[in-house]
């Protein structure tokens, strides 16, 4: 069993005892034993240090002085910067009778825990070794759990980023970039193509409200749901009005998500979607006119009744979609103030006759760049161009 695991135990626990003399080793020993405590000893730095790198105990009671003729503390300060370098977490108990300010400071900043001055008094001796031991297994068993946690998102984020698309589908007329950028480790955006058949393909963005883990969680359970209903031959209103039903039975009163779908059609040239409540795409016309893609209903999971609408319309050649979700334009500089629509807006204005790679990194490079070098919240942005 590692220290690791008995820490969470309720037993005394193992103590190292490290000292010159044999007698104060013996009566340490016998001193412990007579409370439950396990113990082992050391006379040398060397056998300390073969003890903490091979039994690790969960704490160290020990004296500065290793030599018969020395008062110094010297040996001990170099046992402290050596036993530091292999566990910087065990409680270390100096036991020493020659303390001095000087000594006791440079034992402080060598990590040492506590002192307790020789000859000792047993009860506070062991009330020292109680309370150090506890604070060590109460911050052990937080690093523990600290660890897990880390490693559980690390695999969470791994699972989300193979439930996204790897590589955005071809579409026969259409060129597409996607951008898809977590705050942090786990992200509540969502997008995703969908090619049904050679000409038709459905496009989706979606926003669940909240980060990291339940953002994350809702956003995959929903992410599953769009793949179970929007199979292309559902409207787009449809598929908003199937999804908002199913978020309103599934997640509680607080959460909602934003969500646009796009049915594109590129043998007709036509595009049908439903906005749910998210921000509204923008359509740039190849002379330079441009709509925002709002027609829909409110966000889902907040009335369960509710039906959504849809809009149609003809695509050209040269047109350009951009979708984007509320992490581009909220995006803050140091001052608090938000990248904005306006400014976003003129941006894919101004640069609309761009490939949509260019056109995405060119975007999200302004925005970096505004907010200093970090988005505060998960930022999607999709760009199209009808060819």
């Amino acid at each position: 069993m590692t220290r690791d695991q008995r820490i969470g135990t309720a037993g005394p626990g193992r103590i190292l005892i490290a000292d010159d003399q044999p007698d104060v080793l013996e009566a340490l020993r016998l001193l412990l034993k007579g409370e439950g405590y396990e113990t082992v000893t050391a006379q040398t730095p060397e056998r300390v240090l073969e003890i903490v790198r091979s039994d690790r105990p969960e704490l160290l009671l020990m004296d500065l002085n290793y030599a018969r003729d020395t008062t110094s503390g010297r040996e001990g300060l170099g046992l402290l910067r050596s036993i530091r370098a292999l566990d910087r977490t065990l409680p270390v108990i100096v036991l020493t009778g020659w303390a001095s300010l000087d000594l006791a400071v440079e034992c402080l900043r060598g990590g040492v825990s506590d002192f307790i001055q020789k000859p000792w008094d047993n009860a506070k001796l062991l009330a020292t070794l109680r309370t150090h031991l506890g604070e060590s297994r109460r911050l052990r068993e937080s690093r523990r759990r600290e660890a897990e946690l880390a490693q559980q998102i690390e695999e969470a984020e791994e699972i989300q980023r193979g439930l996204l698309p790897r590589q955005v589908a071809s579409v026969p007329g259409c060129r597409i970039a996607v951008s898809w950028k977590p705050s942090s480790a786990l992200s509540g955006d969502y997008f995703d193509v969908l090619r049904f058949d050679p000409s038709r393909f459905g496009i989706c963005i979606a926003d669940v409200v909240g980060k990291g883990v339940p953002a994350a969680l809702l956003m995959s359970n929903f992410q599953a749901m769009v793949q179970t209903i929007a199979r292309g031959g559902e409207s787009p209103s449809e598929v908003c009005g199937r999804l908002n039903s199913f978020v309103c039975g599934t997640v509680t009163s607080n959460k909602f998500i934003t969500f646009f779908y796009a049915l594109i059609d590129m043998e007709e040239r036509t595009l049908r979607y439903s906005n749910a409540g998210h921000n509204p795409p923008i359509l740039v016309r190849r002379d330079g006119s441009w709509m925002r893609l709002s027609e829909g209903g409110v966000v889902l999971g907040v009335l369960s009744d509710r039906r959504y609408s849809q809009g149609e319309l003809d695509l050209s050649p040269g047109d350009r979609i951009v979708l984007y979700t509320d992490g581009v334009p909220e995006a803050r500089n140091t001052s608090g103030e938000e990248f904005g629509e306006p400014r976003l807006l003129e941006m894919i204005l101004q640069q609309s006759q761009l490939d949509p790679q260019e056109l995405q990194d060119r975007i999200l490079k302004s925005v970096t760049e505004f907010c200093g070098g970090s988005l505060q919240d998960d930022s999607t942005l999709i760009a199209i161009r009808v060819e």
